[in-house]
């Protein structure tokens, strides 16, 4: 397989609550650029958390302090020609600019905000973790015990309740296709 090389890749970057669908967006925008032959990694916090900020909290300096981390790594492969799909809930506007500062000093970055709402992520909950967090037995839960600031002015916005998974990977494949000049099929 012959990879399309890029000089430099770039970081998109998924925010929005627990439940919302970043990870499925991630992973699916991930497919089609793969099967387009460009090297993409995806970095999701489940994975984030087991590895590289293994032990990380849910208070907010905890969480700045894991992004943190999440966002060099992300720069550092995209400035070696990698596509970076980072999912995060990354629920604070201050610590998702401090990612866009470290990631744009040398390569582009794209937020996305997947938007749905609370009541729903509640409904879907996937992972049981709502159910928890509403009984009291996690604390810091973002939109149950902890806030979530939706971005002002993100570069891309899907939203999960009224479009289907399908046509949220499209609006983002769209974004990057024509923002990069990229050959997507």
């Amino acid at each position: 397989m012959t990879f399309q090389c890029l000089d430099k890749g770039f970081v998109i970057w998924l925010t929005g609550l627990p439940g919302s669908g970043k990870t499925t967006l991630a992973n699916n925008v991930a497919r089609i650029l793969k099967r387009n032959n460009y090297r993409v990694e995806v970095i999701d916090g489940d994975w984030a958390r087991k590895t590289i900020s293994l032990g990380a909290g849910y208070t907010r300096e905890e969480r700045r302090i894991h992004l943190h981390r999440v966002a060099w790594v992300a720069r550092l492969l995209a400035r070696n020609g990698v596509v970076v799909i980072c999912s995060f809930v990354s629920p604070y506007r201050d610590v998702r600019k401090m990612i866009r500062d470290i990631i744009e000093e040398e390569v582009p970055f794209i937020e996305v905000y997947v938007k749905c709402p609370l009541e729903e992520c509640i409904r879907r909950d996937p992972k049981g973790l709502y159910k928890k967090a509403l009984r009291g037995e996690i604390p810091n839960f973002t939109g149950i015990s902890d806030p979530y600031e939706p971005p002002e002015n993100p570069e891309v916005i899907v939203d999960t309740l009224n479009n289907s998974v399908e046509e949220n990977v499209e609006t983002i494949i769209k974004y990057i296709k024509n923002r990069f000049n990229l050959e997507i099929r």
